[in-house]
């Protein structure tokens, strides 16, 4: 696929930070889970740009205007023994919807995957966000609806980590 005209996609750099944070922002907005929403240019940055980077970003720039984002980490297949790729969050800017730009990022993605040998794309969607899921079923993609998925985040997550040794 080529990528619109006017279009630009680039790995974030470190002084993109606030902008990733806003972006990460208007997502949880867009999500409604805005209240979960904690991090900060400080967090962003260790994970992004830190001693041992977490995750990687790339940012949509249209006409040079930011107008969305992807953030993604590698993570691990033992049935493929290959890495993957995690999409985390895409985020297209409302004003910016429409003209190809979230296509162009998974694209980018798709090709990040298949040049570092990665076995799989793999990302997440809320059961109601209909028109992501339609968007993406378009480009080919499947829901698996035969895995569950589990988080375990604060007090349940401390609990587990003081009772290693019980």
């Amino acid at each position: 696929m080529t990528q619109p005209a006017g279009l630009g996609i680039s790995s974030a750099e470190s002084s993109d930070v606030p902008l990733i944070l806003a972006l990460i922002n208007e997502l949880a907005d867009y999500e409604k889970l805005r209240h979960e929403s904690v991090a900060t240019e400080a967090s962003i940055h260790r994970a992004l740009f830190g001693p041992k980077p977490h995750a990687e970003a790339v940012i949509a720039r249209w006409g040079g205007e930011p107008a969305g984002f992807a953030l993604f980490f590698h993570n691990f297949s033992t049935f493929l023994g290959k890495p993957g790729l995690y999409l985390e969050d895409l985020f297209v800017r409302p004003a910016y919807r429409g003209r190809a730009i979230g296509r162009s990022l998974l694209s980018h993605l798709a090709a990040l995957a298949v040049e570092r040998d990665c076995g799989r794309l793999q990302w997440q969607v809320l059961d109601w966000n209909k028109p992501s899921r339609d968007f993406y079923e378009r480009l080919g993609a499947q829901s698996d609806a035969a895995w569950v998925n589990y988080k375990m985040t604060g007090d349940a997550l401390r609990r587990l980590a003081e009772n290693r040794n019980s």
